[in-house]
């Protein structure tokens, strides 16, 4: 394998020769752009132009990205953009799911969903059951994907320990920006040896901020608190991902912790419980509520944030009702499931303050994304657990520190079945690619990386250059027969996940499939789950 060249550095120096422009320089350069844009409005036609005049003003911005300090050119080109982030947390108590989850979801929303981060506990995991769940899609997984998968959403990764189960969907065309993608998980039940307790991760970069999103289950019962403390401080002590400058749980920019923690309301007889519940006055029992009170007590539980409980405890319920406990045990109603999260605070230290001049490049990055929660409510419509769903809607600002995806990938000309089909890609950036690269051929509506159609190796003698136009060729055999919506994806082998995505594409309809008179139905493989 040839070498990786070496990428080039980024000018984050504040020594940078200065230049000052005196007030008729900067006059006459306005009224040049004010010409220029009027100019382009009569090139809007000419293509060969416009890639001049698009080179031209990229050698503008070198220029001012040579003569400004980092953090000036850093924040000039940043474009500020806001993501709407769902997550779900649900204990199932080995239940099979419901038919329909859409409500969960909030598919009917007027406001897009970017990302899904959906966690569950108890999922039912007995040693027959969770090895056919090692082969095949979980009942739960499966679920989600076909139900989200229509819309355009796509499982990017997904996480178990045996009942516990994380998974992550985003929207097709955040894809290429979500890197560096890890899982992990932590054990707590039987000291530490068996996996019905304890915490599933997934961290990744998300347009190049760091977030880890942990679901955890913890020690239950009243007299526990401080357990369940220690154990999520074990968790993130224990778990570990591969990046230097994120090597623990809590070195990410934005953290969200949520999950069955089984804090519970202490003091409080189950009738004074019933009756705060029912009238609605929820705040009466919010000091008493575990989770509360060790807030006030551990500093590192304060640098987590929750919205307000304005709803309903969501433990214990019966079967397939809104009535809390009514059997011999008679739970007392608990918060159990929560959503907690931390956005990473600001260097504050003398010893930070003293490190390298782009570190203030560093701090100012870490500072440009915001956390904000819009709904935190449970869904009480669900009734196949006695608990019920809890949900958190946040809207997540950040200055994105990349749009451009890491390799280029396009179909040439005309496909069918009829003809072997041409692709071509382009590396755009450096990045840890292979010779076991491949480029996947995807139907619209698609479930994960691994729901292709088909597909075909990168060429496998060398890595191409930075900027390269490398094309190959799609046997005709593994072209559907039939037409359809398309879009290629180029998966790195080294990032496990899709880098660069194609412009959506036809797949026009064989002379086979019209000499057959062939039904979507009969195309063996096409519309398999995976």
């Amino acid at each position: 394998m040839a070498e990786l060249p070496e990428p080039p550095r980024l000018r984050s120096d504040s020594s940078s020769t200065t230049t000052s422009q005196s007030t008729s320089g900067r006059q006459q350069l306005r009224q040049r752009l004010s010409q220029l844009l009027t100019c382009m409005e009569d090139l809007s036609s000419d293509d060969e132009v416009n890639e001049e005049v698009s080179r031209t003003l990229d050698e503008a911005f070198q220029l001012c990205g040579s003569r400004w300090s980092g953090r000036e050119f850093f924040r000039c080109c940043q474009r500020p953009t806001t993501l709407r982030l769902h997550m779900v947390t649900w204990n199932v108590a080995t239940a099979e799911p419901p038919a329909d989850i859409s409500s969960l979801l909030q598919l009917d929303s007027q406001t897009s969903t970017d990302l899904y981060i959906i966690g569950l506990q108890e999922v039912r995991a007995t040693p027959i059951k969770y090895i056919s769940d090692l082969i095949m899609d979980d009942s739960w997984s499966y679920l989600l994907m076909s139900t989200l998968a229509p819309k355009g959403y796509v499982k990017v990764t997904s996480v178990r320990m045996q009942g516990l189960l994380l998974l992550f969907f985003a929207q097709q065309a955040h894809l290429p920006f979500i890197r560096d993608i890890e899982t992990t998980y932590t054990r707590t039940g039987f000291f530490g040896y068996w996996g019905n307790k304890g915490g599933v991760s997934v961290r990744f970069s998300l347009y190049g901020h760091m977030l880890c999103f942990l679901n955890c289950h913890l020690m239950a019962h009243m007299g526990y608190t401080l357990q369940r403390v220690d154990e999520f401080e074990y968790i993130l002590d224990m778990q570990s991902f591969d990046l230097v400058n994120t090597p623990q749980i809590l070195d990410h920019n934005v953290v969200f912790w949520f999950g069955d923690l089984n804090f519970r309301i202490a003091d409080h007889g189950l009738h004074f419980l019933r009756s705060c519940i029912n009238s609605g006055r929820f705040h009466l029992l919010w000091e008493r509520d575990q989770l509360t009170m060790m807030k006030k007590k551990e500093p590192l539980l304060q640098e987590f944030e929750e919205g307000p409980l304005h709803f309903r405890p969501t433990y214990k319920f019966n079967p397939f009702s809104d009535t809390y406990d009514t059997s011999g045990k008679k739970r007392k109603p608990a918060w159990t499931d929560r959503i907690l999260w931390r956005v990473k605070p600001k260097a504050a230290t003398d010893e930070d303050e003293k490190l390298s001049s782009a570190s203030s490049l560093d701090e100012h990055e870490e500072s440009s994304i915001k956390v904000t929660q819009d709904v935190y409510t449970c869904n009480m419509e669900y009734g196949v657990s006695d608990h019920k769903p809890v949900m958190g809607i946040f809207t997540v600002e950040m200055n994105k520190k990349f749009e451009t995806p890491l390799v280029n990938v396009a179909a040439d000309g005309q496909w069918s079945a009829d003809e072997d089909a041409v692709l071509s890609y382009t590396i755009l950036e450096t990045f840890p690619s292979s010779t076991s690269d491949w480029i996947g051929l995807y139907k619209i509506g698609f479930k994960s990386p691994q729901d292709f159609a088909a597909f075909a190796w990168v060429k496998d003698n060398e890595v191409p250059k930075i900027g390269e136009v490398v094309k190959i060729y799609m046997n005709k055999d593994k072209i559907p027969l039939l037409s359809g919506e398309y879009v290629l994806g180029y998966v790195g082998y080294n990032t496990q996940s899709i880098v660069g995505l194609s412009l959506p594409f036809q797949i026009m309809e064989s002379k086979q499939a019209v000499l057959e008179g062939l039904l979507s139905e009969d195309l063996n493989g096409l519309n398999k789950a995976y």
